[in-house]
């Protein structure tokens, strides 16, 4: 794992993993009977992460096109005590806001997204920046005050690079009064390494 370049510190920080560094900071803000959401579960890793922070109390609800996706998740979950806190749902990220209850909507502490493709798949399929924005837009407003969105980009594959750079401009855009992003990547490959992005509700 290449060291990580943090833009806001310009320093190098130690050799970490990015998605521990996205769980970390989820961790400071998400607990028991809290909401959260997986934009796109994949092979349901954050699905179960976030599933512990909120269980036995909370609801975490998981998003995915394909159907493997689903399955390889609520296989992880299945007949475990905190499987009740579990929603799991096969559709588009871009449409979370029409499947979550609307009671919910303000309330999410957390949402989690780790675009590209799911591995071990036919790597073809992958996230579309243009849902991927439709689907942040839908998150800023399900997200609480208080709350936290965590974007996976990888610009490294064919469309990563478009997404990765329509979700950076998407932070951009937004208020930041009450949005700060923090952007974590590699300093090795600039262009083409993985980065986490953080985007923080103030109010």
């Amino acid at each position: 794992m290449a060291a990580l370049y943090h833009p806001q510190y310009n320093a190098i920080m130690p050799r970490i993993s990015l998605l521990n560094v996205a769980h970390q900071r989820i961790s400071g803000v998400l607990g028991t009977g809290d909401l959260a959401i997986d934009a796109t579960i994949g092979n349901g890793h954050d699905t179960v992460f976030l599933l512990n922070q909120v269980a036995p109390a909370g609801q975490v609800f998981g998003f995915d096109l394909q159907p493997a996706a689903i399955a390889s998740t609520w296989a992880k979950v299945s007949g475990t005590a905190n499987s009740d806190c579990l929603t799991l749902i096969q559709a588009s990220h871009a449409l979370m806001g029409s499947h979550i209850p609307l009671a919910y909507h303000g309330k999410i502490k957390a949402i989690m997204f780790n675009l590209g493709y799911l591995p071990g798949s036919d790597k073809s399929i992958i996230t579309q920046a243009d849902t991927t924005i439709m689907a942040l837009n839908s998150a800023a407003q399900l997200l609480t005050g208080g709350g936290i969105i965590t974007v996976m980009a990888y610009p490294g594959h064919p469309g990563g690079g478009l997404e990765t750079a329509q979700v950076e401009s998407w932070c951009q855009q937004q208020d930041q009064q009450r949005f700060a992003t923090d952007s974590i990547c590699s300093p090795e490959q600039p262009v083409a390494a993985p980065r986490l992005l953080i985007i923080s509700k103030q109010w």
